[in-house]
């Protein structure tokens, strides 16, 4: 046990941060928070809000900058012992720390789009969420990640029951609270088996940081109960299926674009997956494999087909994550290098695409109070920006060339061949078929069918739709067509994810 967690310190550490980058990245949105939330309603907290977002987003910058993508090392390494404070990242942690940044960026340019009441409030919500976030994609410690998932949990319920103005949006934030309560008590159930199995193994101490729980929970049914309870924690946020009853209702009732894009645009649970339950149950990963991917797969045509169903856009972009979801958690399970490489990029990729399809359909919303798709028609005519943009996010998700998900889509099923077989890949590359077929389904009875004589007048594309809609295609289409650096700053975290799993 010893000799495993001095291999770890000796392949993974790195030398204490000389700059807290770290510190700030977690520290920045939470001040802002309170900050804003002081300064009420008055202009100048709008406006600190954006700045602050921004300025979250350039440290991101900043800390992608100072970290060496071919060492592999956890990097920018903090700690203080006296809290259990122990934060570092690596190349696949910095991907989602950038994707947070940009996304929380990006819903306070929303926000004012959308001309809401109290934007003060919901400005320090999506920071204090934001500081949740950031705070789980860099702790390297299991308790300070369900600290961290709690406070962003409760910043989202209270942002959805704030604005709650239905009968419906309250039972569906009901459905919401549940879910996500179960779920977060299930992984806090698997921090505590992981302490108590370290309290064991080194006579009544307790600990829940990884470097000091790489193998001590030994192979058998301790480490398979701290897998149950850590990976369906996680399951449920991610959403895998078939726990993932919250998002439908949610992404129909709840608050446009903001709420769902805080729970899936930013994939912490696919993070959560990587950084504590591949590397800490390794045995029972191995032995829970099979049926992971194979619920993973069953969950690519089961939500492709509940998708066609559907009539409402807010619920059809629901089942496209649920669907999608299942193909990050495929491979990141065929524990293969090019697999976890794969699903970290899509992983990227997605969560920018599917939030800026949600912010478009909240713009629509605006517009014409309806997002059911029998009562919208010819809005390509009046927006045909924001048509274009909603084409081009639909086509980034099922992975066609020039978006960021090609590359990792085909990394992704170069890893399920290699691991189990032509047939299952096949069938997992259908699936991603069909979910272009519901997606271009929605595109043509949104936007290009024929204007209806009833349809009332559409307003015209507003400067800050371009811009929130223009931002996010431009990075799209940058890391799409220049993917070889995120491939470099992946390549070496992702081959030592990996190793743990060599046969």
């Amino acid at each position: 046990m010893h000799t495993v967690n001095g291999q770890l310190h000796e392949i993974f550490w790195s030398a204490q941060a000389i700059q807290p980058w770290l510190l700030w990245l977690q520290a920045l949105p939470l001040l802002g928070a309170a900050l804003v939330y002081l300064l009420g309603e008055r202009q100048g907290a709008v406006r600190l809000g954006k700045v602050l977002a921004f300025a979250e987003l350039l440290l991101a910058g900043l800390a992608l900058r100072a970290i060496d993508a071919g060492s592999p090392a956890l990097q920018l390494a903090e700690r203080f012992a006296p809290l259990a404070y122990h934060v570092a990242v690596d190349g696949l942690a910095l991907i989602f720390v950038l994707l947070a940044a940009l996304l929380t960026f990006l819903m306070t340019l929303y926000g004012m789009s959308r001309g809401m009441i109290s934007p003060g409030r919901l400005f320090a919500l999506l920071l204090l969420a934001e500081g949740g976030l950031v705070g789980m994609l860099l702790t390297l410690n299991v308790l300070w990640f369900a600290f961290y998932s709690a406070l962003e949990l409760w910043a989202v319920i209270y942002l959805l029951r704030r604005w709650a103005s239905s009968q419906a949006e309250i039972l569906a934030l009901s459905r919401f609270v549940q879910y996500q309560s179960f779920g977060w008590l299930l992984f806090l159930g698997g921090c505590m088996v992981l302490g108590w199995g370290h309290a064991e193994a080194s006579g009544g101490r307790w600990s829940f940081d990884l470097f000091d729980l790489v193998g001590v929970i030994p192979a058998g049914k301790l480490q398979n109960v701290a897998f149950y309870l850590l990976f369906y924690g996680l399951a449920v946020r991610t959403p895998l299926f078939p726990l993932h009853g919250w998002l439908p209702n949610m992404a129909q009732h709840g608050l446009i674009a903001v709420g769902p894009a805080l729970m899936v645009g930013v994939k912490v649970g696919i993070h959560g997956m990587l950084r504590f339950v591949l590397p800490l149950t390794p045995e029972a990963v191995l032995a829970w494999q099979p049926y992971v991917v194979g619920f993973a797969m069953a969950g690519v045509f089961f939500a492709a087909a509940l998708a066609f169903q559907q009539t409402n856009l807010r619920r059809l972009l629901a089942f496209a994550v649920v669907s999608h979801t299942s193909l990050l958690v495929i491979g990141l399970f065929s524990l293969h290098e090019a697999g976890i490489q794969g699903a970290v990029l899509l992983a990227a990729n997605f969560g920018l695409a599917v939030t800026g399809m949600w912010f478009i359909v909240g713009f629509v919303f605006r517009r014409t109070g309806t997002t059911e798709l029998g009562e919208l028609s010819g809005l390509f005519e009046r927006i045909p920006f924001l048509a274009i943009a909603f084409l081009t996010c639909g086509l980034a998700i099922v992975g066609m060339p020039g978006t960021p998900g090609f590359d990792a889509a085909h990394l992704i099923l170069e890893a399920a061949i290699d691991r189990f077989g032509a047939l299952p890949t096949v069938a997992t590359a259908l699936g991603n078929v069909a979910a272009a077929g519901f997606l271009l389904w929605a595109f043509q009875k949104a936007f290009l069918s024929q204007a209806k004589s009833d349809a009332g007048e559409v307003d015209r594309s507003l400067p800050v739709e371009y811009l929130v809609c223009g931002i996010a295609l431009a990075a799209l289409l940058a890391i799409g067509f220049f993917t070889e650096p995120w491939l470099n700053l992946t390549e070496v975290a992702s081959r030592n994810a990996a190793a743990r799993f060599e046969r």
